[in-house]
């Protein structure tokens, strides 16, 4: 059993790094020179962190490495530091399934997951704003970034606008998992719901006044 649920999740990590790579290529962009935002291009590593830490860092690694085989090397560690936020929120939805719901059911109207959310968001932006940041100083960005200044380019659309983006790719995210959860095992998902059952008294048990 543990052997075929390896390969289960094997399997699955290997389907969402393909799709981690062709999004980026395929889906729209909402341009703000010098940055561009993918619509849902962190979708399949979000998806990842819904099974477990194991799944979520193979994407993450995967999805680095066929950035690091074909963009510049700054999207690709970019790409690479995503690692931060999908070990801390992975580990924190495996201890903390029952974020996932509220009220005994999954909505995207759901205050404590939107909190974690935000402050996923806020790391995802940090880590890619230091990353950036390297290159910045280095002198190894396009022109267009020392024209616009480092405040705009890189605190402004890439740290705002970055964090915007997660709030948004992660909400999709969270509503494709919710659906595939009613028809495969979604393991986070999974145990939402079981939790949410033990903390739900059963009423036909209650005495009536």
């Amino acid at each position: 059993m543990k052997t075929k649920n390896s390969v289960r999740q094997l399997t699955i990590a290997a389907l969402l790094i393909a799709m981690g790579i062709i999004i980026p290529m395929v889906m729209p962009k909402i341009v703000i020179g010098p940055a561009s935002f993918t619509l849902a291009s962190h979708v399949p590593l979000f998806i990842a962190m819904f099974i477990s830490p194991a799944v979520a860092v193979a994407v993450a690694l995967g999805t680095a490495f066929g950035f690091f085989v074909s963009l510049p090397l700054v999207v690709a560690l970019r790409a690479l530091s995503h690692l931060v936020f999908a070990i801390i929120g992975s580990l924190y939805l495996q201890k903390n399934p029952g974020i996932l719901m509220t009220n005994g059911r999954f909505t995207l109207f759901n205050w404590k997951f939107q909190s974690y959310n935000v402050i996923l968001g806020i790391i995802h932006a940090a880590v890619e704003m230091v990353v950036v940041s390297v290159f910045f100083f280095g002198g190894n960005m396009p022109e267009v970034y020392y024209t616009q200044g480092f405040f705009y380019t890189v605190f402004v659309l890439l740290g705002v606008g970055g964090f915007v983006h997660s709030l948004v790719d992660y909400n999709i995210a969270y509503f494709v998992a919710n659906l595939l959860s009613k028809q495969i095992d979604i393991p986070v998902f999974t145990k939402a719901k079981a939790l949410a059952k033990t903390e739900t008294p059963d009423l036909k048990k209650v005495p009536s006044v």
